[in-house]
């Protein structure tokens, strides 16, 4: 059984499932939530309703992060576990990623998309590129 488990969490409802499948599976396992701020996605707002200031962007995006954490420690509660959480900045597989390497993470459990529409179209999927590029086992929920 792994002893560090990342649960790429985005609150999509995958994401959801993807957490309570480790929270399930790997009960005595230290279990962190990582949730990724992807700049990327203030050029498609700005695609779609104008340029936003920087610091609002930024605020918006850690305000954000600040909710998926507090839903994520809900499940995580409701499992009876204190989850771990954790922000990164960046393209979302890459940084998936580099966390697990940079903290010896075991398994990675992610949902097999959180988007839908032009995101993923334009983007990739990033459960594919995360199970690619790995070292280390990654488990799929969909």
């Amino acid at each position: 059984m792994p002893a560090d488990v990342l649960v790429a969490f985005d609150g999509s409802p995958l994401s959801e499932r993807a957490l309570a499948y480790a929270l399930e599976t790997f009960p005595d396992a230290s279990i962190t939530s990582l949730y990724v701020i992807n700049p990327l996605d203030s050029v498609i707002d700005v695609e779609a309703g104008g340029l936003p200031v920087a610091a609002d962007w930024d605020d918006d995006a850690r305000d954000r992060a600040t909710k998926i954490h507090t839903t994520a420690r809900n499940l995580g509660a409701e499992h009876d576990t204190e989850l771990d959480t954790a922000t990164e900045v960046g393209r979302p597989a890459r940084a998936i990623i580099e966390y697990a390497d940079d903290h010896d993470v075991d398994q990675i459990v992610m949902g097999s998309h959180g988007r839908s529409g032009i995101d993923r179209t334009l983007l990739g999927s990033v459960a594919e590129s995360v199970t690619r590029r790995a070292r280390i086992p990654v488990t799929i929920v969909s």
